[in-house]
């Protein structure tokens, strides 16, 4: 389990010299925000039930969460999933199985909580994937059991589900920050990260770790 320091904590290492995230390098694209789905939800539900087929015990718990997790967000429609392995250094445990349903592993981070990401479907800017449920494009990111995001990005979304006001904030900004074409996802993170911040300061206030 995290420490709440480090749940509180925004910092990031640096990229370590010589070394680059990306398995699969990011192309331009312009970002597409989408008024909300309700059946994002059941998205999420069928690919966790196709995860945890895959894996079985392996797949420590399966959670959705960013913006189509969000009743009544608007949001890319990308389906995001938080896994939780015992060690997701030790890919050939989890890695292949995930490969064989249409994940395609597009980032590596081990400096940073030793963070994977594997997308599938049409997510944009991303080398395609066959996605492991028709139609539906998602991103999975893949954590050990200790790392404060897993926390970090339920706090997030719990909040938005109970509070209008960041929610429609956020919705906002969302959109403001799509207005950018050809842009990188990470150039559309960045310019939402001021508010994501402000609205973190809330919700860790709303869990009680303030």
């Amino acid at each position: 389990m995290p420490s709440t320091a480090e749940i509180l904590s925004f910092e990031e290492p640096p990229v370590p010299a010589g070394a680059s995230p990306w398995v699969v390098e990011p192309a331009p694209s312009a970002i597409e925000i989408v008024a909300y789905d309700p059946r994002w939800p059941e998205h999420a539900d069928a690919l966790r039930h196709r995860i945890t087929d895959a894996l079985g015990t392996r797949a420590i718990r399966v959670e959705h969460v960013g913006s189509t997790s969000v009743p009544g967000l608007a949001a890319k429609p990308v389906i995001d999933l938080d896994l939780t392995v015992a060690d997701p250094a030790d890919e050939r445990v989890w890695l292949p199985r995930l490969e064989a349903l249409g994940f395609v592993l597009t980032v590596r981070e081990p400096w940073w909580h030793e963070h994977r990401l594997l997308q599938a479907g049409k997510a944009p800017g991303h080398r395609k994937g066959a996605s492991p449920v028709s139609g539906v494009a998602a991103n999975l990111h893949v954590f050990g059991p200790d790392s404060p995001e897993l926390v970090k990005h339920v706090v997030f979304r719990d909040w938005l589900r109970v509070d209008a006001a960041d929610r429609e904030r956020y919705g906002d900004m969302k959109r403001e920050a799509a207005q950018h074409p050809g842009q990188l996802v990470m150039d559309y993170n960045a310019r939402k990260q001021a508010v994501i911040l402000e609205i973190y300061q809330r919700a860790f206030e709303a869990a009680g770790f303030r």
